[in-house]
Formats: structure tokens, C-alpha cells, sequence
């Protein structure tokens, strides 16, 4: 039996340099090239008297208002030449800006359009044709200049600038980069290439990028205006979308179809590339016809309508508030699930159809991991409600930085032209734009504050600017607040519990790849196994599909990566990725997403950041509080540190970097866990943190004692995580081989260390039978303490006496009893012949000596050892009540009997009824019972053991299976002694249930112990005995049966015949 052990602790190389240009020769005087101009504003390029339409041409970037539409075999441009040929009373018009031409432009989309608008308006007027019905042809960024013009137009309150939106009745697009263009992608490339965008304005070029706020603000607006225009009644305006088939030399499609059509509308490819599709030479070109069939059409229906004019202009009608929607991404086509959520915003704003009219501002927060998806659930959101509720406008904020919210603020002001602002004014956009959603004239909004994770931005500490009070609140306006920190999201709802946007369920995940995969045909079982390895977070899983589609690899191969490294791992979450609705602004790959997330944390809170720190290094599942409490005690040691202990705990959840259980533990997500440690390895502070940790472990798990068993099961996995780091020890290592000495004293301590916590769940273990793994981990304990300490040092010899009673309960009895007579040698040596530690190495040899069947010298040593511990600790001592039990095993008799007897009363008065040692107890009574022929006994004793150890210990640990071995061998008995009286009690079959609970014991044993080990063995053997008097009283009962078929008269007898 294992004694009580005492704790113990507690620049450039020459070759890369760019050589000068060489100057030019004397006698060649250097060429000057001819500066080139382009024509601005509007231009007639064909009119006549009888002209009831106007048709206007609108040229893309880098164009110019007659060569965009000019053949290079052609002097004069198609429109002036071909096209009054094929629609007659037609005054075709031309538009030239400034796309990018020299450096000095540095004007916007918005800007063009403006000029556009006002510029056609004006001619309009000046011509009296401001009544005559307009189509526009655009090419690639004119396309975009002319929606953003006819927005501008429906929100203007000019009746002239209106009249524009409401006599447009066509519009085709060449090209146009509705959802972005390659352009921006390549356009560094393109510069040095072939000069085509080296003077390009920067601002157009980012406006042609998938995720560009302006694109996806100006198609946002475009479509809502069509359809509202439908709703009103008013002649549609007919679209027709042309796309190139043809790649351009050196750069591809410029635009492909998908980005140069629009759902729901004529589609029509001209087979050229993106430059020449608008260059026609002939009126028989299939280009040519194409466009002008879709113009003959359009003029045509025209002319069969006439004249219509809007509801909202009749006379002295007031005109209604015009909608605005600033979303600054693109519709998500790959946005999947999230019912319960976008139902639970529905009821929270106000927008559900079975929620009564609302009569005071209404608020609601999402609140999630950082890639949990809470921008994507909103941005669904408003699309939904923009075709839902087309009269609401929709607002996007940007709130991860006081800049970001006070531009997204003067984006609105200057959208929505409210009066008393001028950007060159200086004045706070702030306060203007916070009043004029709270008037009436801005009508019904929903405004989204997206990323508003700072508490200090919303609610300084100090005497900062305070930019809650910029969030406008009124009746007639509903507020969306997307966030990462719990505690903003209820602070800016005015305490309303956040919505809580959690990983995705398993169709979710599965949905997510398959649309991010495009196509590629995979097996839906591998996609689940990659959704759960990514603990089905919306942000990895997008970031894989990105991964695996622009490397062109299987899902199988990017979970042979995952399932590599841990820097691995984390190396594929650092990729940086595409995807809609991410702002550029923010990191798109989850390593980066969620280190901005830790600097944060530091800054306002930086005990939250060392407790973050130390969790990542247990395991990240039921992590218990005495951990942290260890650590804020030993690093705070001041009254309030359990205060902030639990503020700290609380930024962390609000966060949701941790997840608190009801009983007080907590959980971490496994991603944030990986990521926390690249997050520390980046700073250099893991060695800290996991010398913490280990500490922390160390201090709290308790040895393999019956009343601690639920604590070392439920710190086992934080115990292994610490000692399998291999942090510590590689440094201590590293520096030890660098001297002679083991060390610096800290790296010593934290051997030491680890090497106590491998005493303490080494005892655990031998507790629970798991024999092979006590070996394992004491015997690096052993050697850790060997090095450090000496082979005879007190806590040495401890660890080496668990290892003793390993070998023995493993059958290994020479090598047991060998260590045994050492560690007894050396007790008394150093410590004298009656110590407690001399008295427990004499215990231990005794044990292992008994089991090999020398109970006369195992008498002797418990003899002796029971003399002392009477003398010293007293009979009622449990170490004196010890011995007494293992005494009795050597004598015999009456006496043992009586000796047990009393060991089992004083030890269920002491530990209790069913604690293991007292069952220990029980089961050698009923043992000495057996021998001594009270097998019924006996047998009533061993049910009760065995019942007990099943429930208690568990039906694998060895004393459950010893004490099954032991009811089997009486089992096996009792039906043999019985045989003879078994027609008196025909339900009872003691040897077939002593068969049944043998072959379960057979196998349990095989299991845990071996086929080869002792007591496997000694189960075999009782096993085999009941099989063969279970099969003699077989052979006797068919005995039996053929002798009295034997005496039975013949049924013929007496019969006739």
C-alpha cells in the first residue's frame, strides 16, 4: 500500500542599387512630346430639328468623349456617323471628363457625376429640350458615373436636376465593372507595362476593387432607385448589359461578365476585348448591330408611350423624403443561415410585421468572437431591409477609431447634402449629421455602428470626447451596433442583452464551404471534418476556402496542413484572403482579426491580457479558478485582487475570447487559444507565462488519494499541457549545455516543479490502476530528482516507493522488492530504524515479500512495524490500523478474523463506509471467511464489495476486479457445494453466474493489465475451474437423463398391434 506523501512545493547589397539614367547627348537635344487635351463637359456630335430623344455617350476611364467611340480605321466616331442612320430624330450627345488623365486630377466618381448631371441639365435647358425623353450609353467607368449621376439626381431638390432621373428611359453598359474590375488588381502591373494607368487617379482605382465602399455604395443606390421607380408607377428605365469575350493582350478580361451584367436584365457579349468593344468600323459589325437593335427598340416603345410624368412631381404635390442607403459593401452572394439571429434583430428594431408601430428609439447590439460573422449578419440585415422597407434609409458607420466614425459621419453629411455642411467648412460633422437624423426631414433610417469594440471611444474614462452621445436617438430611427466586447454592445443598447452571434451549426458550415469552393466537387464528410476543425468559425472557414481555391488544393490536402504543426496551424489562419464585407480598414485573416483585438485588451485592460495569456497555456476546457487565483494572488498580493481578477475575467467574456461554465471553470476557443500563444511567442513572453502555469498546476493538483480523485481527473488535462510543454525545459536545456552546472536557480526550481507534479499524478494514476502510465511519469520524476536532488535525498526515495508498489501491482515482484530493500536500507541509515519513513519502507517490502507468498517474513516486518507505530502514534491511528490489517493477512485463525474485524470498524468510523480502503478491508474479511469454510459468508461480503468498488472506483480499476475474482472463486464453490439441492431452488445457478461474472473479469483484466500479468492469469485459472465443474455437472445431469430413459417401459408395450 502506498504511505501519505508530504507536498513539497510550492541593407542593400551594390548589385541591387538602380543606376542613374544617362544624360542625354549634347548634339541631341531632347524630344519634346506634344501635351495632349480632352474635351470637358457636354458635346453635340449629331442633331436635327426634328430630334425627340436625346442619346448620350458616356466614355470609361482613360477615355475621351469622340476616340473611345472611334475605329482606328474611322476618322469620325460611330455615334456621329452610323448611328442617325439607324435611329433617326435622335440628337446624339458626348460627355468628356477628366478619368485619370494627369496627375493633378484628383477628382471622384462623385464628382464626375455631379459635373455630368449638371452639365447635361444646363445644355438641356439652354436648347428647350429639358422635356425630351434620355438614354445613356456608357463604357466601363462611365457606366458607374452615369448611376451615381441619376442618384444624385432623385436626391437633388433642383426640379431641373430631377428631371434628368425621371426622363431616363435606357441605359446600355459596355463593359461596366458593376462588382469591380481586374483594373485594380492589375493596375500597378498595367503601369509599367504598358502606361495604360500610370497617371490614373488613385481614388478610381480603388473605386474598381470588389470590396470598394464607393462601388458598393453607388450600386446600393442605383438598384433601390429602380425599383422604387417601379413602385411609383413611372415608365421603367430599360437596361441592357454588354460584356467583352475577349481578353486584352498582357492583362486578361478587364471586366468579366459576371461584374458587367446585371440580374434580371438583357445580357449581350461583343466578341472583342475590353478597349475595342466600343470601336466600331462598319454598320454591319455584330457590335454595331447589337447596340443599335437594343436603341431602335428603346426608341420605338418611347415614341408608342409618350410623355409620363412622376406622381411625385404633379402640381403643389410635396415632394417625399428620398431614401439613402450608405452600405459600403456588396450584397454577400455566399452568406448563408443566421435565421434565428436576422429574426431576433427583426423583433429588437422594430421591422418584423407583427411588431406594433414603435414610439421611441429602438436598439439592438451583436455581439460575438472577432470573425464570428457579426458584420456579415448585419450587412444581410440591411439588404434585407432595403427590399423590404425600401423607405428606410440605411446608414454604415465604421467605429473601430474615433477617425473612422467621425469620416463615415461626414460621408453621410456630404451624400445626403445636409444643409449647414461643407467639408471645406471645417465645421463637426459630428453634431450636424447627429441633428438632421433626428429631424424629421431625414425620414425613417436604421443606422449601423459596425466594430465598436472601444469602450474608451464610446465611454472615456477621463475627459475624452465621449462618441456615444453622436449616436442620434429619435422615434422615427432604429440603431444596429456590431461588436466584439459584450460590454459596449449593452452599454450602447442602455443595458439590453446583446444578441449573440455564436460559431455556425453543421449544414451552416458545410453551406459556407460549398459556396466558397466554388463548384469544386467534395465530399461533404470532409468538408464537415474541416468545419469542425475550425471550430466552425465563418472567418476561418472563408479564409480555407480562399486558401484552397488559390492554391488549387483538396480539402483533404488543407486538413493534412492543419493537422501539422502547431506554428502550422497558425501560419494557414495568418493568410491574408479576399472576401465581401470586410473592411479594408480591418485584418481579413483570423490571426490578425484577433491580435487586434489582444492590443486592445492591453491597452485599456492589461491584467485581462496576463490572464488571457496564462489560460492559453492549460487546456483550453474546463479551466478552474484556482489556477487563476494562484496566479493573481502570487502577482498582485494586494487586498483588491480578487476584484480584479473578476473584471478581468469579465472583459474576457465580453470579448468571447473565454466562455464561463455554471460551476465557475472556464472554456477558450481553440483557435484563440493557438493564436494567443503565436500572440506571445511574437512578444517573447511564452517562457513567462508557461513557468506560470506550470505553477499554477503545480500548486493546485493534489496527490491520488481516494478524497481527491474528482480533482486530479479534472485537472489531468491542464497538468499534461504544462508538462508537455516544451518551453521550460528546451531553454533549461539549452543553457545547461552550455555550463557544467544544471542551471540558473530558476530553471532548476522549474524542474523541480514539474517533477513534484509528476510524483502527484503518478500517484493518481497507480490509484486508478493505470500501471504503465505511473511507471512512465515516476520514473521521470525519479531522474529529474536524481540529477537535481541526489539518489538519496528524502523526496527521491519517495518517488522511488511509488515506483515499488507500480512494479508489484504489476506482477514484477523481484524488481519491486529489490527497490524496496534500497529505499528500507538507505530510511534507516539516514533517518534510524524506527522513523515513519523507515516504518513505511518496512510496510512496502512486507506487501511485495506477501505477494510472492512469504507471509512468514512478511509477518515478521508488520510485526515489528505494528510494536512501533502502537507505541508511537496510538491504536487508532491509521497507520497503526495499517499495519494491524496487514498483520492479519499471516496469522490465521480466530485471531486474524478478529484483527480484521476490528481493522474494518475503526476504518469505517476513520474514512467511512465505502471508501476504498475500507473495502480493502472487507474483502480480505471475506477472503479469511472463505478459507476458513463460512462461504456464505463469505459470499454476502464479496457482493457488497464488489457492488461498492463498481459504483465507487469504477468497474476497470483493479480492486473492482479483485474483488469480482474473489466472488467468482466463492460463486464457483457455493455451486459445486450445492449441486445436489438445486431442484429446491431451480432459479439460482451459482456456477453459471460465476461463468458470467468470470469472463467479464477475464476480459476486464486482459484490458487493463495484460494478458500476462499475474492476476490476469489467477482470473484465468478461476475461470477454467468454474467452466469444468460447470461441465461435470452437465456430463452428470445427461448421466442421469440416459438412465432413466433407460428404465422407461417401451411405449409399444401393452399396445395393440
Amino acid at each position: 500500500m502506498l504511505s501519505s506523501i508530504r507536498r513539497i512545493f510550492r541593407s542593400k547589397p551594390d548589385n541591387d542599387r538602380t543606376k542613374a539614367p544617362e544624360a542625354p547627348s549634347p548634339s541631341e537635344p531632347p524630344v519634346r512630346r506634344a501635351k495632349s487635351y480632352f474635351y470637358s463637359g457636354i458635346k453635340i456630335l449629331h442633331s436635327s430639328q426634328d430630334d425627340k430623344i436625346d442619346i448620350v455617350f458616356i466614355h470609361g476611364l482613360k477615355g475621351d468623349c469622340e476616340k473611345t467611340w472611334t475605329a482606328k480605321t474611322e476618322v469620325q466616331p460611330w455615334p456621329k456617323v452610323f448611328l442617325p442612320l439607324e435611329v433617326p430624330d435622335c440628337r446624339v450627345l458626348t460627355y468628356g471628363y477628366d478619368a485619370g488623365v494627369v496627375e493633378s486630377s484628383k477628382n471622384r466618381v462623385s464628382d464626375h457625376a455631379h459635373t455630368l448631371l449638371t452639365s447635361l441639365a444646363s445644355h438641356r435647358q439652354s436648347d428647350d429640350a429639358a422635356e425630351r425623353p434620355i438614354i445613356f450609353v456608357c463604357h466601363s467607368l462611365g457606366g458607374l458615373v452615369c448611376q451615381d449621376a441619376l442618384v444624385t439626381a432623385k436626391q437633388r431638390p433642383e426640379a431641373h436636376l430631377q428631371k434628368i432621373f425621371h426622363l431616363t428611359r435606357g441605359i446600355v453598359f459596355l463593359g461596366t465593372p458593376h462588382h469591380g474590375s481586374s483594373l485594380a488588381k492589375w493596375g500597378e502591373m498595367l503601369s509599367r507595362s504598358v502606361g495604360m494607368m500610370k497617371q490614373t487617379n488613385t481614388e478610381i482605382v480603388r473605386l474598381l476593387t470588389r470590396d470598394s465602399e464607393v462601388l458598393a455604395r453607388i450600386q446600393d443606390c442605383f438598384h433601390t432607385l429602380i425599383m422604387a421607380r417601379n413602385k411609383e408607377e413611372m415608365n421603367n428605365i430599360e437596361i441592357t448589359c454588354f460584356y467583352e469575350e475577349l481578353p486584352m493582350k498582357r492583362i486578361g478580361v478587364v471586366v468579366p461578365k459576371h461584374s458587367a451584367t446585371l440580374p434580371g436584365y438583357i445580357s449581350i457579349g461583343i466578341h472583342s476585348d475590353h478597349a475595342r468593344m466600343t470601336k466600331f468600323g462598319s454598320r454591319s459589325e455584330p457590335g454595331f448591330l447589337a447596340v443599335c437593335g437594343e436603341l431602335k427598340r428603346w426608341v420605338k416603345k418611347i415614341e408608342q408611350q409618350g410623355p409620363t410624368e412622376s406622381k411625385s412631381h404633379q402640381p403643389g404635390q410635396v415632394i417625399e423624403t428620398v431614401p439613402h442607403y450608405l452600405i459600403p459593401y456588396t450584397s454577400n452572394p455566399d452568406f448563408v443561415g443566421r435565421f434565428d439571429v436576422i429574426e431576433s434583430l427583426k423583433d429588437q428594431l422594430g421591422h418584423s410585421e407583427s411588431m406594433p408601430r414603435n414610439k421611441a428609439h429602438l436598439r439592438a447590439s451583436l455581439c460575438g468572437l472577432g470573425g464570428v460573422g457579426k458584420t456579415q449578419v448585419a450587412l444581410a440585415y440591411a439588404y434585407w431591409l432595403q427590399e423590404a422597407h425600401p423607405e428606410i434609409s440605411v446608414f454604415w458607420v465604421h467605429a473601430n477609431s474615433a477617425e473612422r466614425f467621425s469620416h463615415s459621419y461626414a460621408g453621410i453629411a456630404e451624400e445626403c447634402h445636409i444643409p449647414g455642411y461643407d467639408e471645406s467648412s471645417g465645421l463637426d460633422s459630428l453634431s450636424i449629421v447627429k441633428s438632421w437624423l433626428e429631424s424629421k426631414d431625414s425620414g425613417k433610417w436604421l443606422i449601423i455602428i459596425d466594430n465598436a469594440d472601444d469602450m474608451q471611444l464610446f465611454f472615456p474614462s477621463g475627459d475624452g470626447e465621449k462618441f456615444s452621445d453622436y449616436i442620434p436617438e429619435c422615434a422615427h430611427g432604429t440603431t444596429l451596433v456590431t461588436t466584439r466586447n459584450l460590454q459596449v454592445g449593452s452599454r450602447l443598447t442602455r443595458g439590453k442583452r446583446p444578441i449573440e452571434v455564436n460559431k455556425m451549426d453543421e449544414d451552416e458550415s458545410v453551406q459556407l464551404l460549398i459556396r466558397g469552393l466554388q463548384g469544386i466537387d467534395e465530399d461533404p464528410k470532409d468538408l464537415l471534418r474541416l468545419s469542425s476543425r475550425l471550430e466552425f468559425l465563418p472567418l476561418a472557414l472563408v479564409q480555407a476556402s480562399a486558401f484552397i481555391q488559390e492554391n488549387t488544393i483538396t480539402v483533404n490536402k488543407y486538413l493534412e496542413l492543419l493537422e501539422g504543426s502547431e506554428k502550422g496551424l497558425v501560419d494557414l489562419l495568418s493568410e491574408d484572403f479576399d472576401a465581401v464585407g470586410r473592411d479594408s480598414a480591418t485584418p481579413r485573416a483570423v490571426t490578425e482579426t484577433w491580435i487586434l483585438s489582444f492590443q486592445q485588451i492591453q491597452r485599456q485592460y492589461p491584467f485581462a491580457t496576463e490572464l488571457l495569456s496564462l489560460m492559453s497555456l492549460f487546456d483550453r476546457q474546463s479551466i478552474p479558478m484556482d489556477f487563476l487565483e494562484f496566479y493573481t494572488e502570487e502577482k498582485k498580493k494586494e487586498p483588491s485582487s480578487a476584484i480584479q481578477l473578476v473584471k478581468a475575467l469579465g472583459v474576457l467574456k465580453a470579448f468571447s475570447f473565454i466562455i464561463a461554465e455554471k460551476r465557475g471553470d472556464h472554456n477558450m476557443h481553440r483557435l484563440v487559444q493557438l493564436v494567443t500563444r503565436a500572440w506571445l511567442n511574437r512578444n517573447g513572453t511564452k517562457n513567462e507565462f508557461t513557468n506560470w502555469a506550470l505553477l499554477a498546476v503545480s500548486d493546485a493538483y493534489p496527490y491520488g488519494h481516494f478524497e481527491d480523485i474528482p480533482t486530479c481527473s479534472a485537472y489531468l488535462a491542464h497538468a499534461y499541457a504544462v508538462l508537455n510543454s516544451d518551453e521550460v525545459d528546451s531553454q533549461t536545456e539549452k543553457k545547461s549545455s552550455d555550463s557544467e552546472t544544471n542551471g540558473t536557480d530558476s530553471e532548476i526550481e522549474a524542474k523541480l516543479v514539474k517533477a513534484s507534479l509528476r510524483h502527484r499524478v503518478g500517484g493518481f494514476f497507480w490509484f486508478q490502476g493505470r500501471y504503465a502510465e505511473a511507471e512512465r511519469i515516476q520514473r521521470q520524476a525519479i531522474n529529474t530528482r536524481t540529477e537535481l536532488l541526489g539518489a538519496e535525498h528524502p523526496e527521491t526515495l519517495i518517488v522511488m516507493s511509488d515506483l515499488a508498489a507500480t512494479l508489484c501491482h504489476q506482477g514484477r515482484w523481484e524488481e519491486a522488492e529489490e527497490l524496496e530493500v534500497h529505499i528500507m536500507e538507505t530510511r534507516k541509515r539516514l533517518q534510524g530504524d524506527e522513523h515513519e519513513k523507515t516504518l513505511d519502507a518496512m510496510n512496502n517490502l512486507a506487501f511485495t515479500i506477501s505477494e510472492q507468498g512469504r507471509l512468514e517474513e512478511a509477518g515478521e516486518l508488520w510485526g515489528h512495524v505494528l510494536e512501533v507505530r502502537k507505541r508511537v502514534l496510538g491504536e487508532d491511528h491509521s497507520d497503526t490500523i495499517l499495519a494491524m490489517n496487514n498483520l492479519a493477512i499471516t496469522l490465521g485463525g480466530e485471531e486474524e478474523k478478529a484483527l480484521q474485524r476490528r481493522v474494518i470498524e475503526a476504518r469505517k468510523r476513520l474514512l467511512g463506509e465505502e471508501h476504498p480502503d475500507t473495502l480493502i478491508a472487507m474483502g480480505n474479511l471475506a477472503m479469511t471467511l472463505y478459507r476458513n469454510g463460512e462461504t456464505w459468508e463469505a459470499e454476502e461480503l464479496q457482493v457488497q464489495v464488489m457492488e461498492v468498488s463498481k459504483r465507487v472506483l469504477g468497474e476497470e480499476h483493479p480492486d473492482t476486479l479483485i474483488a469480482m475474482t474473489n466472488l467468482g472463486r466463492t460463486w464457483t464453490l457455493l455451486g459445486k457445494l450445492t449441486a445436489d439441492t438445486k431442484h429446491l431452488y431451480p432459479d439460482v445457478d451459482m456456477l453459471c453466474d460465476a461463468v458470467a461474472l468470470l469472463v467479464d473479469c477475464v476480459r476486464l483484466r486482459r484490458q487493463v493489465l495484460g494478458e500476462d500479468h499475474p492476476d490476469t492469469q489467477e482470473s484465468c485459472a478461476c475461470l477454467e475451474e468454474c467452466r469444468a465443474a460447470l461441465n461435470a455437472e452437465a456430463t452428470e445431469k445427461n448421466s442421469q437423463v440416459e438412465v432413466q430413459f433407460a428404465e422407461l417401459p417401451d411405449k409399444t408395450e401393452g399396445s395393440a398391434v
